[in-house]
């Protein structure tokens, strides 16, 4: 059951198989959120690591896209389980957390972002997320414990070295590489940034687990898809700075 008011479970439409393209997007321009909504896409990425994490803007931004059936994923700082439990409560979906390097910090997430007996996620129902206490508690939990979903970022050889064990993770739904973090820490002893991006894509596969790729054209996120990503971004800054240039450019 779908309760009122909140979009359909992107969890579930991923695990179904269905091909979801979102826009990573940063802090303030919930006008730029609802047009994503109106454009048709499946989902949003905000930026509360690189971008301002104001929990109120925030708050706006997800009450906007929720008003549009849009579901919400919060990419928030590394190490910070109260910020998982506060961009939860005003009503995302799913968490994207930066920076996991080994497997106790894969299940650190998941224990920030599920209630009990998942995790130790504080609970309560008169947040956002749980209609201002309109939802009843046993239901507010069963569907969060089914359909948050919780996702990781790999992003240094460290992460790629403990791809296995990362993606092994009970309750860790999926990974994506920050291929700049990655290739900025990648030393001459270490893997190259394709070869390291395979070994991370390879372990995902073998785990089972969700794949998300950050891409800047409809042509790579084909190519994503076809490879094996369920859930592709582009972000929003690039692909609207590469427009811009392309109009400037038209009076040259």
């Amino acid at each position: 059951m779908n309760p009122p008011g909140r979009p359909v479970s992107l969890r579930a439409r991923a695990e179904s198989g269905e091909r979801l393209v979102g826009a990573l997007l940063r802090m303030p321009a919930e006008e730029l959120t609802e047009m994503l909504a109106v454009a048709g896409f499946d989902f949003v990425l905000i930026d509360a690591e690189h971008g301002p994490a104001d929990v109120i803007p925030l708050r706006q931004h997800i009450a906007v896209a929720t008003m549009h059936g849009v579901p919400v994923i919060v990419r928030v700082g590394e190490d910070d389980p109260g910020a998982i439990l506060r961009v939860l409560d005003q009503g995302a979906q799913g968490v994207l957390v930066p920076h996991i390097d080994d497997a106790a910090a894969a299940a650190a997430v998941v224990a920030a972002a599920h209630y009990p007996p998942v995790g130790t996620r504080g609970f309560a129902t008169y947040s956002r997320a749980g209609r201002f206490g309109e939802t009843a508690p046993e239901d507010h939990r069963d569907w969060y414990l089914r359909n948050t979903l919780v996702l990781g970022m790999i992003e240094s050889p460290a992460g790629v070295s403990a791809a296995a064990a990362i993606t092994a993770a009970p309750g860790l739904d999926g990974i994506m590489i920050g291929p700049a973090d990655l290739a900025a820490s990648t030393g001459p002893d270490d893997l190259p940034l394709p070869e390291a991006t395979a070994v991370v894509n390879r372990a995902v596969a073998a785990a089972g687990k969700m794949r998300m790729d950050i891409v800047g054209t409809p042509a790579a996120a084909a190519a994503a898809f076809d490879d094996g990503a369920r859930l592709v971004v582009y972000n929003l800054a690039s692909s609207l700075m590469t427009h811009l240039r392309g109009l400037r450019a038209a009076a040259d």
